[in-house]
C-alpha cells in the first residue's frame, strides 16, 4: 500500500505507541486523524505536529472507546473532513488489574467497536475504498504475563478476534486487511503501571517477574514497534497476521490450522 495521501485513524495517538504510529504515517504522506481520551496531550500533540507537517493533514479529537455513541459520531466527522478511512489503527489501551471491567472495556471491547465502525467506512460493499486494520496486541497476547492475567485475557481475546474479522473479510470481500501488532515491553507511560499496586492490585508481589524479564532482555523503543507498525500497513499480502517484535527480532507467528495441527501430548479417557 502507498500510502501517499491516505486517511489514516489511531487511537490511544497522544503519546506512547500511538504517538510514534501517527509520526511514521505522517513522514509515509498520509493524513491522520488522532483519538485520544486526554485532550490536553492531544491538543499539545496536534500543534507539535503542524511546526513540522501541514495543519490540514491532522486533526485532533477526544472521543472514549468504551462509548459507541462517542466512536460513532467521531468517525462520522473524520470521514466528513478527510472524505474517507484508509487505514485504522486500535491502539488504546490500559493496564489496571483492579478495575478489571474497565480494562476488557478499553483493550477488547474498543478494539471490537473500533473495527466494527471502521469497517461501515472502509468495506467496499459500504461504498468504501477497502485498507488495513491494525489491531495492537502484545506479547502478552500469546502467552501468559503472571502479574496482569486481565490484560493478558484482553490482548489474547484481540488476536483471536483480529484472526477471526481477517477470515471473514477475506470470504465476504470487505476488501479489508485485519493484522496484529504484538510487541514486547515498550518504553511508554504504560509500563510503569506495571509497577504500581494501582493497577496491578493482588498481583503487585508479581511484579519481580516483569522486571526481570525487562532487566535481562531490556525494553523496546517505540519508534521500532512503529517500523514494524508500518510493515503490517503497507504489505498487502498480509491479513489474519501477526507480527512479534521482541529485543532480537520481529517474525510473523505460525499459527496452527486448526486443533489436529497443534502440538499434542495424547491423554487417555478411559
Amino acid at each position: 500500500m502507498d500510502l501517499k495521501d491516505k486517511v489514516a485513524v489511531v487511537t490511544g495517538a497522544a503519546q506512547g505507541l500511538g504517538r510514534s504510529f501517527v509520526e511514521i504515517l505522517l513522514k509515509n504522506g498520509s493524513k491522520v486523524a488522532l483519538i485520544d481520551m486526554n485532550s490536553s496531550l492531544g491538543t499539545e500533540l496536534k500543534k507539535s505536529l503542524d511546526q513540522e507537517h501541514e495543519p490540514d493533514r491532522t486533526r485532533f479529537y477526544t472521543a472514549d472507546v468504551t462509548s459507541d455513541e462517542d466512536l460513532k459520531g467521531t468517525l462520522e466527522k473524520i470521514v466528513k473532513t478527510f472524505g474517507r478511512i484508509d487505514i485504522f489503527c486500535n491502539n488504546a489501551g490500559i493496564i489496571n488489574e483492579k478495575h478489571w471491567e474497565k480494562t476488557i472495556a478499553v483493550n477488547l471491547g474498543g478494539v471490537v467497536r473500533g473495527t466494527y465502525l471502521a469497517l461501515e467506512h472502509m468495506k467496499k460493499e459500504n461504498g468504501g475504498n477497502g485498507g488495513v486494520i491494525i489491531n495492537v496486541s502484545s506479547m502478552a497476547g500469546l502467552g501468559p504475563l503472571p502479574i496482569t492475567p486481565i490484560y493478558t485475557a484482553t490482548k489474547h481475546g484481540v488476536v483471536g478476534f483480529s484472526r477471526a474479522m481477517a477470515a471473514v473479510s477475506k470470504m465476504a470481500n470487505y476488501g479489508v486487511r485485519i493484522n496484529i501488532l504484538c510487541p514486547w515491553f515498550v518504553k511508554t507511560n504504560l509500563l510503569s503501571t506495571m509497577s504500581s499496586e494501582e493497577h496491578t492490585g493482588s498481583f503487585f508481589s508479581l511484579r519481580g517477574f516483569a522486571e526481570t524479564l525487562m532487566q535481562s532482555r531490556g525494553c523496546l523503543e517505540a519508534d521500532v514497534v512503529a517500523k514494524a507498525f508500518l510493515v503490517l500497513v503497507k504489505d498487502e499480502s498480509k491479513n489474519g497476521d501477526a507480527l512479534v517484535i521482541d529485543p532480537d527480532k520481529a517474525f510473523f507467528v505460525s499459527f496452527p490450522e486448526g486443533a489436529k495441527d497443534l502440538p499434542s501430548t495424547p491423554v487417555s479417557l478411559e
